[in-house]
């Protein structure tokens, strides 16, 4: 069976991730800074196979054994879901007013996290002679929203990166692919979702909240043998909001 590697798969968009590619015949790593159990159970029962390894995606040597985890647990590393990111802690502020932690923090997790990541699967990719990376972006990037400079500069940095890597990775078998979701809400983490949401649904033409099984079909499809000659893209799943 393929082996597929979900980071930030403890919890809400991530965790979908993982139960849907378990579905889809994938064994299943999930990385995350949280206890992963909750999904490896799920994707258990219902029949799948799955390791949990407690991942900080912003140090190289937790990749490294993330990677190394995998490949001893399932032989084989196939696909990479890139899809931690930093955003929930972030305070919407002027952009001139972001502390200089809290920028650097976006960065090391939202952009030098998914670099290592890819850093540390490669080889395993390489010698195999085939491997998708999935990296998730965000639609703030076309829209400029303001208050998140940080945030939107990080996830417009994860499209040029898989641009860049597309290039490099494609004489080696593996493609390299971005997604970008619209607005997800999760009040739990950031109730500020709720109201900016309304506006989000009146700008798009499939008028209702965006959830994360909207997600699901283009990650599969990439993750899949059906996007073999498909790399260097960026897919935007928005709900028909505006064309990149």
């Amino acid at each position: 069976m393929p082996t597929a590697i979900v980071t930030g798969a403890a919890r809400e968009l991530g965790r979908v991730y993982a139960v849907a590619l378990a579905g889809a015949g994938f064994d299943i790593v999930v990385a995350d800074l949280l206890d992963g159990q909750e999904t490896v159970d799920e994707v258990e029962a219902a029949g799948g196979r799955a390791i949990s390894c407690r991942t900080d995606i912003s140090s190289a040597a937790d990749n490294d054994a993330l990677a190394a985890a995998a490949a001893d647990a399932f032989g084989t590393i196939d696909v990479l879901i890139n899809n931690a990111a930093y955003f929930s802690q972030i305070v919407r502020r002027p952009f001139n007013e972001v502390p200089l932690q809290e920028w650097d923090r976006t960065f090391e997790v939202n952009v030098r996290g998914v670099w290592l990541t890819c850093c540390a699967v490669y080889p395993y990719m390489r010698d195999q002679g085939s491997g998708k990376i999935i990296n998730i972006s965000s639609t703030t990037c076309f829209k400029g929203t303001p208050g998140f400079p940080h945030y939107v500069a990080s996830k417009s940095a994860v499209i040029g990166l898989s641009r860049c890597l597309s290039q490099e990775l494609g004489s080696d078998g593996i493609t390299v692919n971005t997604v970008t979701p619209d607005l997800i809400p999760n009040p739990s983490l950031r109730p500020s979702d709720a109201p900016s949401d309304q506006f989000v649904v009146a700008a798009r033409p499939i008028k209702r909240s965006q959830v994360p099984q909207d997600m699901v079909g283009t990650i599969l499809y990439l993750a899949g043998s059906g996007s073999d000659f498909v790399t260097g893209q960026n897919i935007v799943v928005n709900g028909g909001a505006f064309c990149q």
